[in-house]
């Protein structure tokens, strides 16, 4: 058997010329980033690099101090992109009213080509900083002559920025003067419903030093002779016989080969047919529907009131092409519209405004599932009868660990006479459980212009603690009557990824969707049905 040192020389002699001449330039004490250690090779890549210092951690000659190196990276979003070309909104309302002297909150946005959600909330920041002033009959006018010079060396400095970025496409944030520094900070927030203009990425890097193994490698690497060593046999070699008088470099057949992957179905595809097939097992009946929903089906059937604080809570997404639909039904228009403005028959006193029609047949992006279940009630189902649906929802949102713009719902309701408030109640706490996977669930008392009594369910996650999983309740008369429904009927609203999250251990709802293909492999989904 082969003592240490001979072990510890068969491992160098193994290891290719490049990672010998990293492991022979590495100094003992001395802790690396992959930048610098791209340096001591004086060549390749920072990748290859990276990739030496791999096999020298794998053969226990490196490792990770567990120092990391933090850098903040400046790029330009998606608005700063736009804004380039021409210059940052500030600055050309400026240049507009110093040709124009005063100009409508219409002619500037058509000018700029702003939409007005985008163009208010800037108007009312450059008034603020008493930039522009707004005078009678909703003109803007410039404002005071200081605020205006200082402003617009500011903007300048932002457009200069803009240029700087898109030209380097990533600027380190630590090299850029303190004023400079602030401004990015600022406008990398969002403003109003508009986008940043610069977005800000913290890259994390680890350094590398050798081990006590490594250091008595290095001795070792001395004795071997570089360049007459032969790495890979060629036709050449054997033609020529270049191989007289070298040696080849030693193979370790012991070398577990790469890990075989093979395509299958993505973990929460297969978390979503699990749910699928828990609710037909329990007798429900699947609903379909469509990702452009009108008003009318997304929120007016609902009961929401056109103009109410109770519309805003879900900020939904216009489509802009084409507007409008030609196919909703007159009648039930009709009976959803008396209902909104004076109760109809249903014991309601309504919500008192006069409704309009235009309005209910814009088209949005569906924000909620329960779009799926009012449609179904107005196609006459089965009763009693049990139907659900897993819909792809769109709200504008601010992404984080657990919320998404866009995400899947698990919509359901149940219609029967003998249906009531428990029977939903333990519905929730078997989909929390059945689902979810979830045994720590709570209800709270929640308020939806749709349903009454109304609750929201919350489940414990092991590492973010409560997070709400939906909302459900018993559909007012106001939503059922005009659609001629006149059971009882319990709905819910539960967010599926939110469930998926527990089911695939996951900690951040982004990662359901990651692009890193490692991370798929890793999820791991355990189905019980």
């Amino acid at each position: 058997m082969n003592g240490p040192k001979e072990e510890l020389r068969t491992v160098v002699e193994r290891l290719n010329p490049q990672t010998r001449c990293l492991l022979t330039r590495m100094k003992a004490g001395d802790a690396y980033l992959p930048s610098q250690l791209q340096e001591l090779l004086g060549q390749g890549t920072k990748a290859r690099a990276v990739g030496s210092v791999g096999w020298l951690i794998a053969n226990g000659l490196a490792e990770e101090t567990g120092e990391e190196d933090s850098k903040r990276y400046v790029s330009l979003a998606d608005k700063g992109q736009a804004f380039q070309e021409k210059g940052i909104p500030e600055g050309r309302i400026v240049k507009l009213l110093k040709e124009k002297d005063k100009l409508t909150i219409q002619e500037l946005g058509e000018k700029l080509a702003l939409p007005k959600e985008e163009l208010n909330p800037i108007l009312g920041t450059m008034k603020k900083e008493k930039v522009i002033s707004f005078e009678s009959g909703g003109r803007v006018a410039l404002g005071e002559e200081v605020a205006i010079r200082k402003a617009t060396e500011r903007y300048g400095k932002v457009n200069n920025l803009l240029d700087r970025v898109k030209s380097e496409t990533r600027v380190d944030l630590h090299d850029m003067p303190e004023d400079e520094e602030e401004i990015i900070k600022e406008m990398s927030r969002k403003r109003g419903k508009g986008k940043a203009i610069f977005r800000i990425v913290r890259a994390v890097e680890m350094r590398y030093k050798l081990t006590p193994r490594g250091k008595e490698a290095q001795a070792i690497c001395g004795d071997i002779r570089e360049g007459e060593e032969i790495g890979s046999l060629t036709p050449e070699i054997l033609e020529k016989g270049l191989w007289r008088n070298r040696t080849f470099r030693k193979y370790d057949i012991g070398t577990r080969p790469p890990k075989w992957t093979y395509g299958k179905k993505h973990p929460y595809g297969l978390f979503l047919d699990f749910v699928r097939r828990k609710l037909v097992a329990m007798g429900f009946e699947e609903m379909r529907g469509r990702m452009v929903e009108t008003e009318f089906w997304n929120n007016d059937a609902l009961f929401m009131p056109q103009d109410h604080p109770a519309r805003e809570i879900h900020d939904v997404y216009f489509v802009k092409e084409p507007k409008y639909s030609q196919e909703l039904p007159e009648d039930l228009v009709e009976k959803v519209a008396k209902t909104h403005e004076t109760g109809w028959k249903t014991g309601s006193t309504g919500w008192g405004y006069k409704f309009d029609k235009e309005r209910t047949s814009r088209f949005v992006l569906r924000s909620q599932g329960t779009a799926n279940s009012v449609r179904m009630l107005a196609s006459q189902p089965k009763i009693p009868g049990k139907y659900f649906a897993i819909a792809r929802c769109f709200r504008y949102d601010q992404v984080d660990a657990t919320h998404a713009s866009d995400f899947n719902q698990i919509e359901g309701i149940v219609l029967s006479r003998e249906m009531n408030f428990r029977h939903l109640l333990g519905l929730l706490k078997l989909f929390a459980l059945e689902i979810a996977g979830s045994s720590e669930v709570r209800f709270v008392p929640s308020y939806f212009p749709f349903t009454e009594p109304s609750v929201e369910i919350q489940f414990k996650h092991k590492e973010l603690g409560w997070m709400e999983l939906g909302g459900a309740g018993i559909f007012r008369k106001e939503v059922t009557i005009p659609l001629g429904i006149e059971v009882p009927v319990i709905a819910w609203g539960l967010g599926l990824d939110r469930m998926a999250m527990v089911a695939l251990s996951l900690d951040d709802i982004r990662d359901l969707f990651t692009s890193d293909l490692g991370k798929v492999q890793e999820m791991k989904f355990k189905q019980n049905i």
